[in-house]
């Protein structure tokens, strides 16, 4: 009954004249209004903030992706330019990623800057480990 009012019938006393009022109407039309204005600013910021942990995640799983798979192809012997390009390619972008060897286990990590504004830091890094093929099995 959107703009429509009912009305109620009031006797005076006496039996002599008619008041009408409006019934189901609230003196409080505008506060509604004024919560809705600070509710939905609220609302948006929130939502953004999933977004961007969203994001973040994503972000943060692509390095554990592209690290484990770096280490991979190190410890088979691959190349070294093959095993930045594997890890890049998984990578988020503009990550770095480093290869190191320590002894019979290779080391590959991979970092990146999370979406969305510089203020909002968060270290987002993976460091995966692996053995050396060549060195299974060897006695030492």
């Amino acid at each position: 009954m959107a703009g429509r009012e009912r009305w109620a019938v009031h006797w005076a006393a006496g039996g002599r004249g008619v008041s009408r009022t409006a019934v189901g109407r609230s003196r409080d039309g505008g506060f509604v209004t004024a919560e809705a204005a600070l509710a939905l600013p609220v609302l948006v910021l929130f939502a953004m903030a999933l977004v961007w942990a969203l994001l973040a995640a994503c972000a943060q799983i692509q390095c554990v992706d592209a690290a484990r798979a770096g280490a991979r192809a190190a410890a088979r012997q691959d190349p070294p330019d093959a095993v930045l390009a594997m890890a890049r390619r998984l990578a988020p972008d503009g990550a770095r990623v480093t290869v190191n060897r320590e002894g019979d286990l290779v080391h590959v990590v991979v970092a990146a800057n999370p979406p969305g504004p510089d203020a909002l830091s968060l270290d987002l890094s993976h460091e995966a480990v692996a053995l050396a093929e060549e060195t299974v099995g060897v006695r030492g």
